[in-house]
């Protein structure tokens, strides 16, 4: 293919040729955090064309032994020559899934965000299951994960949190999380033990950094406040007014950072988060097939789940829009998470179709 996605070589190999023109150029390795971003950009192309070529020499040396067998009338080599195809044949498949990771932002850090819905106590729960469903799923998949904001329930969980997954194509990768969850199980807050329904809801949006396209005058377009952090984090953090939020003005769209004790880390990394949701948003505003964000969003209740997780009557996880299921609930909460991605990808084509929340 020569249509830019992940099997066009030859422009793969063009843009590895440009990025190590560019990292010989005197003063490269001044801007740390741009010289880091060549390296990876770099790392991930190297790592494709490097992928294919040794499937490509697979397939060879299949059809070399094949050859040669017939020529020889040898059949000993059968199972040898099987065994070279099945392994491209996986080798192949993989990339194929890599392929619906070539979305415009699939290969940026993801930002998550968790938000309690109907169902009370039961339902702040279920928010903090997910936020720890997606901790574990960064921590076996390599991916860094940080802290960015959390606000616990009032009876148990949290109300909202939000993670920063770092790795690689984060994004690609957890798109395919955004939308209701519903969970089914004996609730603990129930004296009667009876059964109950909750639902939280997913948003990711990718960290654009400075690859950013959108014109922000932090001074006019957004109001700051500052505040005491409300979590754990000792009692400096709790002490000053370290934590950050921030309102777009425009769009009322507001975000919060109080996961670190400088002040400035946190509105740093609440800048980063304000700008990736106003891209997403204006984004949305260009695209008839996308919702506008912040005024047409998906009640987080009944009819509205992508995905639920039952804990009684039996025990299954179902995605509704792929149809793909799990009985083993447990190693899903506990970040198994990659069948459902890879069947989403693959059943969405790739696309991104992020769902308006």
């Amino acid at each position: 293919m020569c249509s830019g996605g992940i099997f066009d070589l030859p422009g793969k190999t063009q843009r590895i040729q440009e990025l190590e023109g560019e990292t010989g150029q005197p003063g490269f390795w001044d801007n740390q955090e741009r010289a880091q971003k060549v390296q990876r950009e770099r790392a991930r192309l190297e790592g494709v064309v490097n992928e294919w070529k040794q499937e490509a020499r697979r397939i060879e040396d299949a059809e070399v032994l094949l050859q040669l067998a017939e020529e020889a009338e040898d059949e000993s080599v059968e199972d040898e020559v099987v065994a070279l195809l099945a392994s491209a044949r996986s080798g192949l498949e993989r990339m194929e899934l890599r392929r619906m990771l070539s979305g415009k932002h699939d290969a940026s850090n993801a930002i998550i965000e968790v938000h309690a819905g109907a169902g009370g106590a039961d339902a702040q729960d279920w928010a903090e299951m997910l936020f720890r469903m997606y901790v574990r799923w960064c921590e076996r998949s390599g991916h860094q994960v940080e802290q960015a904001d959390l606000q616990p329930g009032e009876e148990a969980g949290l109300k909202s949190a939000t993670l920063i997954a770092r790795g690689d194509h984060a994004f690609g990768w957890l798109r395919a999380e955004e939308g209701v969850h519903r969970l089914v199980r004996i609730s603990p807050f129930d004296s009667n033990h009876r059964r109950h329904t909750a639902f939280a809801a997913i948003r990711v949006t990718p960290e654009l950094d400075d690859e950013l396209d959108v014109d922000i005058d932090w001074e006019k377009d957004v109001r700051e406040d500052r505040f005491h952090a409300s979590g754990a984090g000792g009692q400096h953090v709790n002490k000053t007014e370290s934590a950050i939020r921030l309102t777009h003005l425009a769009t009322g769209i507001v975000v919060q950072c109080q996961s670190e004790r400088s002040q400035h880390k946190n509105r740093s990394t609440a800048r980063k988060i304000l700008g990736s949701r106003l891209y997403d948003y204006l984004e949305a505003q260009q695209q008839e097939e996308r919702s506008k964000i912040g005024s047409q969003k998906l009640k987080i209740e009944w009819g509205s789940q992508i995905r639920s997780y039952v804990q009684h009557p039996y025990r299954l996880v179902k995605d509704h829009r792929t149809g793909f299921e799990n009985g083993n609930i447990d190693a899903v909460l506990d970040g198994d998470l990659d069948g459902f991605m890879e069947k989403y990808l693959m059943s969405s084509g790739g696309a991104e179709e992020p769902t308006a929340l």
